[in-house]
């Protein structure tokens, strides 16, 4: 049995109807479904970013960190910087007690929303995602694998635009970092750049997923 985390960063995530833009979410939802279909004994959880808390990396978490390997208990630390240390521990063991990873998420300004730049802090974390050797870092979740559902008004993924790309390279570097080297990519792209092809595109790319979450 495996265990798949599927993230979502939309405002719209986890609400019972998508705005009718949301292609990216209708995609998502589409490898959701065939996947349990498919590996009916797998464990799935759902985290939607915009319904949980993400403390940022801030003084608080500085120090509270600090004090703790400076060798202080947990009971030292003050209110906020314990509360904000024990659920970046939570959502980083959440993430490593994982095997297959799922990332749902609109281009934004050509990356993706920011609250799955904090998300990424809180699970890069030193002995639980990677460690420090005397040759460099190395990532400690070898055998795992990352898809990323992008969606995006414009085509980015190829032609005079995919320079401008940045998700899928951040995610997939992020990964590689982590020693997960399985990366794949399903772009939900050109509906607003070609309206009349809107209603096509979206299908095209549900049925992708579909197929995508077989053999996932």
């Amino acid at each position: 049995m495996a265990k798949l985390l599927y993230i979502t960063a939309h405002p719209f995530a986890g609400e019972t109807t998508h705005a009718p833009n949301s292609f990216g979410l209708t995609a998502g939802d589409a490898f959701l479904h065939a996947y349990k279909e498919n590996h009916p004994n797998d464990e799935v959880a759902e985290l939607h970013l915009y319904k949980t808390t993400i403390p940022h990396i801030d003084l608080d978490v500085f120090n509270g960190w600090g004090k703790l390997q400076g060798g202080q208990a947990f009971d030292a630390l003050s209110a906020d910087e314990q509360a904000k240390v024990a659920r970046l521990g939570e959502l980083s063991d959440q993430f490593v007690a994982h095997d297959k990873y799922v990332f749902v998420t609109p281009m934004w300004n050509f990356l993706f929303p920011p609250l799955l730049k904090a998300y990424v802090d809180s699970i890069a974390v030193a002995g639980k995602t990677f460690k420090y050797t005397e040759n460099g870092p190395v990532g400690l979740l070898n055998g795992k694998k990352i898809l990323h559902i992008q969606a995006s008004g414009g085509i980015y993924s190829q032609g005079p635009a995919e320079g401008f790309n940045f998700a899928p390279k951040y995610l997939q570097a992020i990964g590689t970092f982590f020693g997960i080297t399985d990366f794949q990519t399903l772009f939900v792209e050109g509906q607003a750049a070609q309206p009349d092809k809107a209603e096509s595109i979206k299908q095209e790319a549900v049925q992708k997923a579909a197929a995508m979450a077989q053999s996932f």
